[in-house]
């Protein structure tokens, strides 16, 4: 791929020295015609909230959504032939987003979602109204479970049917998972994609499926995907290890999709290995959407190596923007929705927008230049250096 067109828009950035130094601006990339090609993978983008910057309450404890920013967002990534996840931990779900908010989020997107032409909407089912306490009861975990996924399918919307910390915290064994996970599945209406995050997403999912080692907890979640089969569309694993998921995806029953949540090696994972692939739920398309769906065009055209020569450039801002502590990654999607003009401000649910540092945020500026995705540098570059001139920075 041809190095992309240097701008005469500069910058001058914090950088690793400690110091500001001048960056130059690079074209954004031409992306053709997003979304008006069919796909040969099912692709969700795991979609942010956006926050309400004028709500009044404590911004550290209280959900304040903007809504009509939010569901904008939804619309915008189904324009692009993008499927959305919705009320995920990309949505700061059980991190600033309670269950309350989520269900009002679900709700609105389901509606929104009926207006558009083939939107692909799955929404996240958890257990989050419950504390994640050692005294909690096996019985509680599975009446929360049993909540959110019939209130989920009495609006009409598709389960993901998310980890819980609840059971991580009082299951004693792997037939625990095998339990709670029958009855739920025994009782949803439609086919759910099983999502298993990994601790590194959030530190109190360790050791989930009753198993410490990996192999182990793949052998458990085989059991459950096996016993349940007409119940499970899918299997997300979020663990940025790309081995355990094609070894996982190799044993997965004919018909039972694996989707892919490694935010380091989404590209070579989507392509297959020839004889597996993997489909996409991944809370980087958040902010890659264009890329990711002009990519996935390529590939159901056939075209391999446009696919990866797109992708490619992505996958060092990805890789950053993941970084440990891998649970603030919202931040850097946050941030990049606002440079590019989805948003009007930088704040967040929880004032998280404080959870990455300005060098952590000045790298994700010049990797997403380097990509090719800022769509608008001249817009950027004014709202970067106001960031800058927040913090007693001159940009």
């Amino acid at each position: 791929m041809n190095a992309p067109e240097k701008l005469a828009l500069r910058i001058k950035l914090p950088s690793a020295t400690g110091r500001l130094e001048e960056f130059r601006l690079s074209a954004p990339r031409d992306f053709g015609s997003a979304g008006r090609k069919p796909l040969n993978r099912v692709a969700l983008a795991a979609a942010h909230v956006v926050a309400d910057p004028l709500a009044s309450g404590n911004p550290w404890l209280d959900a304040a959504v903007d809504w009509e920013a939010t569901i904008a967002y939804r619309r915008y990534l189904w324009s692009l032939g993008l499927g959305v996840a919705e009320a995920m931990d990309t949505a700061q779900r059980g991190m600033g987003l309670d269950w309350r908010s989520s269900l009002e989020l679900i709700r609105r997107s389901i509606a929104a979602s009926e207006g558009v032409d083939g939107a692909v909407l799955f929404s996240g089912a958890g257990t989050d109204q419950l504390e994640p306490a050692a005294g909690v009861r096996l019985d509680e975990v599975i009446a929360a479970y049993e909540l959110q996924c019939e209130a989920v399918e009495k609006l009409g919307g598709r389960v993901v049917l998310m980890a819980s910390r609840a059971l991580a915290a009082c299951a004693r064994s792997s037939d625990d998972y095998r339990k709670v996970y029958a009855r739920i599945l025994s009782q949803v209406r439609q086919p759910v994609i099983i999502h298993w995050l990994g601790e590194m997403f959030d530190p109190q999912l360790a050791g989930y499926w009753g198993d410490k080692e990996s192999s182990g907890a793949m052998n458990v979640a085989i059991d459950v995907v096996e016993a349940n089969r007409a119940k499970v569309d899918g299997i997300k694993i979020s663990l940025l290890d790309p081995q355990k998921e094609i070894d996982l995806r190799r044993r997965l029953p004919p018909g039972v999709r694996m989707y892919t949540g490694d935010d380091f090696n989404y590209p070579e994972l989507i392509e297959g290995d020839g004889e597996h692939v993997s489909d996409a739920l991944l809370g980087i398309f958040d902010a890659i959407a264009p890329a990711a769906s002009a990519a996935l065009a390529r590939l159901a055209s056939g075209d391999a190596k446009g696919f990866r020569g797109i992708l490619a450039p992505t996958v060092p801002l990805a890789r950053h923007i993941f970084r440990a502590p891998t649970r603030f990654y919202k931040t850097g999607l946050v941030f990049l929705a606002w440079l590019n003009g989805h948003q009007e401000h930088f704040i967040m649910v929880g004032g998280q927008q404080s959870a990455r540092s300005l060098a952590d945020l000045a790298e994700t500026f010049r990797l997403a230049d380097a990509a090719g995705l800022l769509s608008d540098p001249e817009v950027a570059v004014s709202r970067m250096k106001h960031l800058l001139a927040v913090n007693g920075l001159g940009g």
